[in-house]
């Protein structure tokens, strides 16, 4: 028995569709039996294959997420640390809790990204393998990619790797004074790419971290404050002395120079010997960034003390020599031999009197 016929294409009524042929139940069977066998040949492999996509999926993404937990577990750990010291008598001379915290989120969004990108790209790579897709090509057009975007975005690199290993060396960070040299400046915000300084004056410099060739901080380890005293070369230097120690002993047990002073003010002798004058330099070592402070209020103090020794401070560049007064005398002429009637001159110059003439 067979199955009426079905039309590929047209329709029964008209007249120009192709004909049709009709199929008949043991062919559609024996289709149905064939694409059958062949689903029952491969299952097993498409099952293999599928489940190793799943393992390695599953796989890669509970690794992900067990090294991004163990980062931000690190730096929630550095961050404690930080505070922790941040509440001693010596946390505020120490540690800078914004700098600190600015550091471990960079350091810590630098690493959790090259995690992600290494397990997830090798996670791709081993997905593609499984599907016995060609990798060489793929890898070998990502190769050509990654140099001609290297070199079109070389200054882009340039500043990322820099702001990395900046970061990693705490070459600086939020708080310190530096001079980067194309700007100098206090340090706002320290980014993979740009770090951002204010300026003496308020303004914001925004610098490349790959241009930065040099920098000068001014902040970690410990400043000098040096103050030249100039006095003149008539005093007595060991009233000078006693009396500048004076002043520099007090300063020392007084709020909060007792904090910025890390060490005796010293008196370490006489810079220069002039005619009119002659310099004393005092130094005294201080916490960093605080040293313009101290040279003040040390001069300040310093002043008050030679004032109540009587002792006078001179300085400044001497004054130009005034010019003397002019001379009226000066633009005065000459007094002249004709003004006197009785002068030789004069007597030769007089007219003839007439009726004087010559001899015939």
């Amino acid at each position: 028995m067979h199955w009426p016929a079905v039309l590929a294409a047209g329709s029964p009524s008209d007249p120009t569709a192709p004909p049709t042929t009709p199929v008949t139940l043991d062919d559609a069977q024996k289709s149905a039996t064939e694409a059958a066998g062949w689903v029952e040949e491969n299952w097993s492999t498409w099952l293999a294959i599928g489940l190793r996509i799943l393992l390695i999926v599953i796989i890669a993404s509970v690794l992900r997420v067990l090294v991004r937990r163990a980062l931000t577990k690190l730096i929630d750990r550095m961050n404690r640390s930080a505070q922790a010291v941040e509440g001693t008598a010596l946390g505020g001379l120490l540690v800078n809790a914004e700098r600190r915290r600015q550091r471990s989120e960079a350091i810590g969004s630098v690493l959790r990204s090259v995690a992600s990108f290494l397990i997830m790209g090798t996670a791709a790579l081993m997905v593609l393998g499984v599907l016995n897709i060609d990798l060489a090509p793929l890898l070998a057009s990502a190769g050509v990619a990654g140099v001609a975007i290297g070199f079109g975005a070389r200054n882009l690199v340039t500043d990322f790797l820099s702001g990395v290993f900046m970061i990693l060396e705490d070459q600086y960070g939020v708080g310190d004074s530096i001079d980067a040299g194309v700007a100098s400046g206090e340090v706002v915000e320290v980014g993979l790419r740009v770090t951002k300084l204010r300026g003496d004056n308020g303004e914001i410099w925004y610098v490349r971290n790959g241009e930065i060739k040099r920098i000068g901080n001014l902040s970690q380890g410990w400043a000098t404050a040096a103050v030249d005293v100039q006095v003149r070369p008539t005093e007595d230097l060991d009233r000078v002395r006693a009396a500048i120690t004076e002043a520099a002993e007090s300063m020392a047990k007084d709020e909060p120079w007792n904090e910025r002073l890390w060490g005796p003010v010293e008196v370490l002798g006489l810079n220069e010997v002039l005619l009119d004058s002659m310099v004393i330099r005092v130094s005294a070592k201080t916490m960093p960034g605080k040293a313009l402070g101290v040279e003040r209020e040390l001069r300040w103090r310093i002043k008050r003390a030679l004032d109540a020794a009587g002792i006078r401070i001179v300085g400044g560049a001497p004054l130009p020599p005034e010019d003397p007064a002019p001379d009226p005398s000066a633009t005065v002429a000459a007094p002249s031999a004709l003004n006197n009637p009785t002068s030789p001159q004069s007597l030769a110059t007089a007219p003839i009197p007439p009726g004087q003439g010559l001899a015939k």
